[in-house]
């Protein structure tokens, strides 16, 4: 509004005598700011359309500037053929300082479903996850500067994943294998890649008579304790998760130790050799 009142009362060839000039400008310039700061407290608009979105923004990114950034890859089939198990591969590598990838399903009864510190990995994580219908799938990384750079896509789905109960428990001795570990370490041009598996039905807590079960916290380390990678995991996160991530080569060379733990307080440890 300040502007464009400058802007006609210019073209106007309106003048203001010069012992006023200065209380003027400073109303001026008080309503540019006024101006600016309203549009600052606007939410991002979202090109994906949400009608989840300013609230997502709000809980999950509340305090730090958010842009839309096509650096930042959420890689996901266009539509779920297995809603209990959706594969989807976060690649924030074009991001420089990476501090934090938040990975969300708008439209999930449960949205925010992965948290990665990558510490020494690479900005880059596969997992699979349940989606409980058509929705955005979303990561929002945190840079150095303190800015959440969001990408994500469309992720069609005939639904139901979140409240179906875990397959595994099905089975009578499901018990026995709460808490294996198989992982592995392999070479690859960018270092080492480590894929692990916890066995662990991973139950929401939205299927009739089950109670939330799930593992929320696997920590990376080396052999001397020193952290490499961080991964916090929530209910969305599919049975029996299967995480990969990427690391370098010099740290991963003695291998890795794996320290996991649920929301029950059982606590899985596991060494990886390369």
């Amino acid at each position: 509004m300040a502007c464009r009142f400058l802007t006609a009362a210019l073209r106007a060839g309106i003048s203001f005598r010069l012992h006023r000039a200065p209380v003027c400008l400073l109303v001026i310039v008080g309503l540019i700011a006024a101006d600016a700061s309203a549009a600052g407290d606007q939410a991002v608009a979202d090109p994906l359309d949400s009608p989840m979105w300013n609230e997502m923004q709000q809980r999950l990114l509340g305090g730090h500037p958010v842009v839309f950034d096509e650096r930042v890859r959420v890689i996901a089939p266009v539509s779920a053929e297995d809603s209990l198990n959706v594969p989807v591969k976060i690649d924030a590598s074009a991001i420089d300082h990476v501090q934090r990838i938040v990975v969300f399903a708008d439209l999930n009864p449960i949205t925010r479903i992965l948290e990665f510190e990558p510490m020494q990995a690479r900005p880059v994580i596969s997992l699979n996850f349940k989606v409980q219908q058509a929705t955005p799938l979303r990561a929002a990384v945190l840079d150095g500067n303190q800015v959440w750079r969001v990408g994500g896509v469309l992720l069609d789905a005939s639904g139901g994943g979140c409240t179906q109960p875990s397959v595994g428990s099905a089975e009578s001795d499901w018990a026995d294998q709460l808490g294996e570990v198989s992982a592995r370490l392999w070479r690859r041009d960018e270092g080492q890649r480590l894929r692990l598996r916890i066995m662990h039905p991973m139950d929401t807590g939205l299927a009739a008579s089950i109670p939330e079960f799930y593992i929320e916290r696997v920590e990376i380390s080396n052999p001397a304790g020193e952290p490499l990678a961080l991964i916090h995991l929530y209910e969305p996160v599919a049975e029996n998760p299967t995480l990969s991530i990427d690391l370098p080569g010099q740290i991963a060379a003695l291998g890795v130790r794996l320290f996991a733990r649920d929301n029950n307080g059982n606590r899985v440890s596991a060494r990886v050799l390369p």
